[in-house]
């Protein structure tokens, strides 16, 4: 449990993770290692059979905390870490995981359903890795799990965001939906599951995360580096004040 998200294991199985930290959801560096903590526990409860991550207010997840990273630069450390550890949480938790997202999907967002087995938008909701205008890098190791390459790195490169419908059409979501059936249909969909064998389900999902191409944790280290390497340049505290600021960046 933490203030910035709480949880509810339903008698069906099903446990439900709700991000609340409002305005945005953007967790701070506590947060996102509370989240981790949480997610990878629950997985290792024998009546949960299956995970459903949604979100309250304007958006799923903006990412991290930009403001915390301005007046405290140091802890890039510790949330990268936060970042990682929920991530791994995700991909590698033995049981499905589904993310139910509106709004706007940003950041470390976009990394909980690169890691996620399925995800479910409603139709307000929109992706992007807004990173180089963070002066950050990350993340898209987890965008391209959802998109083919040639997407990503069109979206990394602009920091344009993609509509559900797209998202969809380009086949990294499951269905879009309206906003107000977000929560219901990925509840039918985890009911679906958690009604089967929770036996078969696990070595499913152990099965299927081993046979995907790479190695999806490796690849985020790797982008994780040139995020401490990008937290270097003066560039990148201009990003982040400019933000902070609520101003065009300046270079």
């Amino acid at each position: 449990m933490s203030e910035q998200f709480t949880t509810h294991i339903h008698d069906n199985g099903v446990a439900e993770v709700i991000l609340d930290r409002p305005p945005v959801n953007a967790l701070n560096a506590a947060g996102w290692q509370a989240l981790a903590r949480e997610i990878a526990a629950l997985g290792e409860r024998p009546e949960v059979r299956v995970i459903v991550i949604r979100a309250e207010g304007r958006g799923f997840c903006a990412g991290v905390d930009i403001k915390e990273l301005a007046t405290t630069p140091g802890l890039i450390v510790d949330v990268n870490a936060g970042n990682y550890a929920t991530f791994e949480a995700v991909h590698l938790n033995k049981v499905p995981v589904i993310a139910a997202v509106h709004g706007f999907v940003l950041g470390g967002g976009i990394g909980i359903c690169g890691a996620a087995d399925i995800v479910i938008a409603a139709e307000d909701a929109s992706f992007g890795l807004p990173e180089v205008d963070r002066g950050a890098m990350g993340g898209a190791a987890h965008l391209q799990r959802m998109f083919g390459v040639q997407k990503t790195r069109y979206l990394f490169f602009t920091g344009e965001m993609i509509d559900a419908a797209e998202a969809l059409r380009l086949g990294a979501i499951e269905r879009v939906v309206p906003r107000e059936q977000l929560r219901d249909t990925a509840f039918a969909i985890a009911a679906k599951i958690a009604a089967k064998s929770p036996t078969m389900i696990r070595i499913a999902k152990e099965a299927l995360t081993g046979i995907e191409d790479g190695d999806l944790e490796a690849k985020y280290r790797w982008e994780q580096g040139f995020t401490l390497q990008a937290y270097m340049s003066p560039d990148s505290a201009e990003t982040r004040h400019a933000f902070v600021d609520k101003r065009d960046a300046k270079f």
